[in-house]
């Protein structure tokens, strides 16, 4: 309405020329970023590195900035997104520093690698000094051309055991009174089937202080933890995709009540429902979250449910795969 009322005040010769201008920016812009040197890194990258041996998953944004400043947000094997103030490029190799987060050490994180071939690969000195060699690919889009069709709803817990579940570790989980719980901190739960594009059903309650979360596909978790419900919302805090996407409104219940999400994942587009309110709506997920198991966004993945940050409770999970 505002471009329309604007257009009325202009004579036609003003509107083409203004129109003009803005096209010419537009061209210009995008001109220019063709001749930004690593204009070939710009873009999102699921990177494995490689820890003594082990696969840990890591993940990379690349972005322009302005005409010719490349810009960024990293997710390392642990803690959430960080941004990236400057990507710098030299001599055909890339490198960027950031502060620590939950690492050890006194120093800054620092990533340097370059492009070989259709990906890059490099190295990454943690704060404490340790280096680790690294690979990267593209990330893929994971765009879905229709609409899913669901098929039956799958119980994933059958309220009486384990039975199609693992843990990471030293097992804590147990099935009380029809309750998966996990009374302490311990090891993180995984689902044995491995799903796609799905909608999630899960009803959990914690204790004061407690801190869990839902991990879809493996690789993007969604935070349950004890919230206050006038706290601001946050990436990090109750309903948030970790480090990526910030609900709406903390809808939580108070700690020892019973709480629900409901919860559909197609490609990247995700929609949270906490409590009957939906606080996310069908926005993307860039990229794996920190915890993540593994960076191979466009494989199947598990559920997964973490039980190392204290105790939680599940009565319910059930998931509706597509077909």
């Amino acid at each position: 309405m505002y471009h329309r009322m604007l257009q009325a005040t202009l004579t036609p010769a003003l509107v083409a020329a203004l129109t003009a201008a803005l096209s010419l920016n537009t061209c210009c812009t995008y001109a220019q970023a063709q001749n930004v040197p690593g204009k070939e890194l710009i873009g999102r990258w699921d990177i494995t590195i490689d820890r003594n041996g082990k696969p840990a998953p890591s993940w990379l944004e690349v972005k322009l900035s302005g005409n010719h400043t490349l810009v960024g947000s990293f997710v390392s094997t642990e803690g959430s997104a960080r941004p990236v103030s400057e990507v710098v490029i030299e001599n055909g190799a890339f490198s960027f520093s950031i502060p620590p987060q939950w690492e050890q050490g006194g120093g800054d994180l620092v990533v340097s690698g370059r492009l070989v071939g259709p990906g890059i690969e490099g190295t990454v000195t943690k704060p404490d000094g340790k280096s680790y060699s690294w690979e990267g690919v593209k990330a893929p889009y994971l765009v879905r051309s229709a609409e899913p069709v669901w098929a039956n709803p799958i119980e994933l817990f059958n309220g009486k055991d384990l039975n199609g579940w693992r843990a990471l570790g030293e097992n804590q989980w147990v099935v009380r009174d029809g309750i998966l719980t996990s009374p302490r901190s311990g090891s993180n739960l995984i689902s044995e089937a491995k799903f796609t594009d799905f909608k999630l059903h899960v009803e959990f309650r914690y204790p004061a202080g407690s801190n869990s979360g839902i991990y879809l596909r493996g690789r993007h978790e969604v935070q349950i933890m004890d919230t206050p419900k006038d706290e601001h919302p946050s990436n990090v805090l109750y309903g948030g995709v970790y480090g990526f996407l910030t609900p709406s409104e903390i809808a939580a219940k108070s700690p020892g009540e019973w709480q629900a999400f409901d919860i559909t994942l197609v490609g990247r587009m995700v929609t949270i429902v906490a409590n009957g309110k939906t606080v996310i709506a069908n926005q993307e997920i860039p990229g794996i979250t920190g915890g993540a198991l593994d960076s191979n966004e466009g494989d199947p993945g598990p559920i997964y449910i973490q039980g190392d940050h204290g105790p939680v409770e599940f009565r319910k999970i059930t998931i509706t795969p597509a077909k």
